[in-house]
């Protein structure tokens, strides 16, 4: 959470907005602001998305590399989580400001996808006890304005969307050694099912009420916030980042909160992803050879 020192008149205005139930930007307790999405923006990774929530600004590259399954996991592949706050973010991101933070969200996302509801690891095995796919996953944080727990796992999703894992056509073991065949077509690759891949919910406590996508200025009005993982009807995590605690029955309200938000956000996120990839389809130019 970054720290933007309020008066107590701001404070008080955005707590009576949230208890009226218009936010200081327009928003009601329940509304996100803006999102924009961008696939495919990294040459050089095998997946890329760039995703904003307002001036909060992620870019998330992933390459697959082959690696060997771990031995309480023999027939599960592996991934990878690597953060990095821009010094640009944010002042308080300059030096090691934002290490710690880095460091929290890539424990979250571990958390997060180590559920099984999450992530079907297994997919990414290519023969068990011996290769299995490791995806690495680097995440830079290149403007921050809060809630980065939200626009991160989106960013994750649309990156994992738009990951294209080499098709391996044959798997041999000889003697101990694996020989792998991979396709040598681009195109002729595995897609990852995104449907079900989890996205973390921000939830502060503003007040008497909770409320999503929380501002810089939200986030340091809160009494206590927490995080929440959901991938289709199930939680996969809840961890609090701030001091406060919840009462029983708001915590109750929070994960049904999260649950119905989460579903509708990542109905129209996969809505928006293949529309982006139609587009995308229909755009490509067909490239030749002045020899041809």
């Amino acid at each position: 959470m970054a720290y933007n020192p309020l008066s107590e008149a701001e404070k008080i205005f955005i707590l009576h907005g949230v208890q009226d139930d218009f936010r200081n930007d327009g928003r009601t307790r329940n509304d996100f602001r803006p999102m924009e999405l961008q696939t495919n923006v990294i040459a050089s990774a095998s997946g890329s998305a760039r995703f904003c929530i307002a001036n909060s600004d992620i870019l998330v590259g992933i390459k697959p590399e082959i690696d060997i399954p771990s031995p309480n996991k023999p027939n599960e592949g592996k991934i990878e989580f690597l953060v990095d706050c821009s010094a640009n973010a944010l002042l308080d991101f300059e030096g090691r400001g934002g290490e710690e933070l880095a460091s929290e969200i890539t424990n979250c996302l571990k958390l997060t996808y180590s559920s099984p509801y999450a992530f079907d690891l297994k997919s990414l095995c290519i023969l068990p006890k011996f290769q299995c796919w490791k995806l690495y996953v680097d995440i830079l944080i290149l403007q921050c304005a809060g809630n980065l727990y939200d626009a991160i796992s989106l960013a994750v999703k649309c990156a994992l969307y738009n990951l294209r894992i080499p098709r391996v056509t044959s798997a041999l073991l000889d003697g101990g050694n694996v020989d792998l065949v991979l396709s040598d077509d681009p195109s002729d690759c595995d897609r990852i099912n995104a449907e079900s891949l989890p996205i973390l919910m921000t939830v502060c406590k503003i007040g008497d009420y909770c409320i999503v996508d929380p501002s810089i200025d939200e986030e340091n009005c809160s009494t206590s916030s927490a995080v929440v993982g959901v991938s289709g009807n199930k939680i996969t995590t809840i961890k609090t980042i701030s001091g406060g605690s919840f009462h029983a029955d708001t915590l109750n309200n929070l994960i049904d909160l999260t649950i119905t938000t989460a579903k509708y956000l990542n109905e129209k996120l996969l809505k928006s992803l293949k529309q982006e990839e139609r587009q995308m389809e229909s755009n490509k130019i067909q490239k030749c050879s002045f020899l041809n």
